[in-house]
């Protein structure tokens, strides 16, 4: 029996005894993997970026569409200005013409097709510019 204790006793201490440390594998380069909390800290911080970028984008689009806004009332306000000039230049040439003068008969003809005489004096005088 003493070879059995002997036995045994060498295996309860091959197993008792520390595991040899093993050589760690040469270094090679590795990527560090960032923990999850990390991947969703970018993913917030790219979330915010891109909202900003939304929202530069948003208030870049109604800033232009308020210079458009505001050009197209600056146009119709000038159109307004330029027809009421036209009107007064109208008046000014019907207060003038000679309804008998060879003139006078043919602005009668012409003004035939127009809702007024003012409408058509305005044309004529438009396209005589």
């Amino acid at each position: 029996m003493d070879s059995i204790d002997k036995l045994l006793a060498e295996l309860k201490a091959e197993y008792d005894e520390p595991a040899t440390p093993q050589q760690p594998p040469p270094q090679t380069k590795t990527f560090i993997q960032p923990p999850p909390k990390s991947t969703s800290l970018i993913d917030n911080l790219l979330a915010e970026v891109k909202a900003d970028f939304i929202e530069k984008d948003t208030a870049e689009e109604l800033r232009r569409q308020q210079e458009l806004e505001q050009e197209q009332i600056k146009q119709q306000k000038l159109k307004a200005q330029q027809l009421e000039a036209s009107k007064i230049k109208a008046k000014d040439w019907l207060d003038k013409l000679d309804p008998f003068s060879p003139e006078g008969f043919w602005f009668e003809r012409f003004a035939e097709s127009y809702s007024s005489k003012l409408e058509a004096a305005i044309e004529y005088l438009q396209t005589n510019e």
